[in-house]
């Protein structure tokens, strides 16, 4: 009797795992194993979005922020709602289609339906003045500090 009681839990816990396991690489219908798949190929695509955004200067300029930096509004930061404190970004004018690579060190904007605010530097980058219409893509650290990222120039991320 005592073998049959060690028998069930230990057959029962092996069956969930084995079923567990099964449910992963089954898909539940056709539209979500075309998701799943999509998530793989698009990594970077599914996270980009398109915002406004604009840039703030000289009242930040030398003022905390968010992730307890100084403010330097000649640095390549930027301030989003979002997107983790020190991760990176690339930011891409949809109108002249440049971009730069920018530090999230703070959180903003807090105005309108901006999702970000751009250092003086890295609005002047991507000739944006006032508002500007953006894709947001985020990057790795390896994929922001690369060299095709940042034109083969190194880039003061702050």
């Amino acid at each position: 009797m005592n073998k049959i009681m060690l028998a069930v839990p230990v057959f029962l816990i092996c069956g969930y795992f084995q079923t567990a396991e099964a449910a992963e690489h089954r898909p539940a219908n056709k539209a979500s194993k075309h998701a799943v798949t999509t998530v793989h190929k698009t990594r970077h695509q599914a996270n980009n979005h398109r915002s406004t955004v604009s840039w703030y200067g000289p009242e930040f300029h030398g003022k905390k922020t968010a992730s307890g930096q100084t403010y330097d509004m000649y640095a390549m930061t930027a301030a989003h709602k979002t997107l983790p404190l020190l991760s990176y970004a690339k930011v891409t004018n949809l109108k002249n289609h440049r971009s730069v690579v920018v530090r999230i060190n703070d959180r903003g904007s807090f105005h309108g339906k901006r999702d970000m605010d751009l250092s003086y530097a890295a609005a002047k980058k991507l000739g944006i003045q006032g508002l500007g219409a953006v894709e947001i893509t985020p990057l790795s650290r390896n994929e922001a500090l690369s060299p095709a990222n940042n034109d083969g120039k190194a880039s003061k991320h702050g």
